[in-house]
């Protein structure tokens, strides 16, 4: 089922009541934020680990735990399973013997195939109550306020956190 612009103006309106225009941004942004962890995969998920291998083809597990942003046990863990389960294979590297890459697997495949094209779906669904021109305008607006929250914020206590106290 696709939300038109009147039903999504609607929503958008029931959440607050006398909230200035920031405070609205950031509920908004909040919301947003909850309703895209509940459907996507998760940092480590098995969908999101078939999906990269299904787009790179190989990959060594320090690589992959790097692409996903999480610590290596929890990588092993979940790499572990997906083995146990024949969705991916670990082979040694010929360049490293100390190296393992990973690869899907033809039921991997299968299965990473079919992820990819629900999350494409679940994608095109989330923004349907946009036009084209609105998604457009929206992506330049949110890719201007990721690179100032990232020098702002991010970069900022990078730094910080690297400063020695004495």
């Amino acid at each position: 089922m696709t939300t038109g612009p009147k039903e999504c103006e609607k929503q958008g309106s029931e959440r607050y009541h006398s909230a200035d225009v920031n405070d609205r941004l950031i509920i908004n942004l909040r919301d947003m934020g909850q309703t895209i962890r509940l459907l996507y995969e998760g940092k480590g998920s098995q969908k999101r680990i078939l999906i990269i291998l299904l787009e790179v083809g190989s990959i060594t597990q320090r690589a992959l735990t790097s692409r996903l942003g999480i610590q290596p046990g929890s990588a092993s863990e979940v790499i572990a399973k997906l083995e146990n389960a024949g969705l991916i294979q670990r082979t040694v590297s010929t360049d490293d013997r100390r190296t393992a890459n990973i690869r899907l697997t033809p039921e991997g495949e299968h299965l990473a195939k079919a992820a990819a094209e629900d999350r494409l779906r679940r994608h095109r669904e989330m923004f349907s109550c946009l036009n084209d021109s609105e998604k457009q305008t929206l992506l330049g607006l949110m890719e201007r306020i990721c690179t100032d929250w990232d020098a702002k914020y991010i970069r900022k206590r990078e730094e910080e956190q690297n400063v020695e106290v004495c």
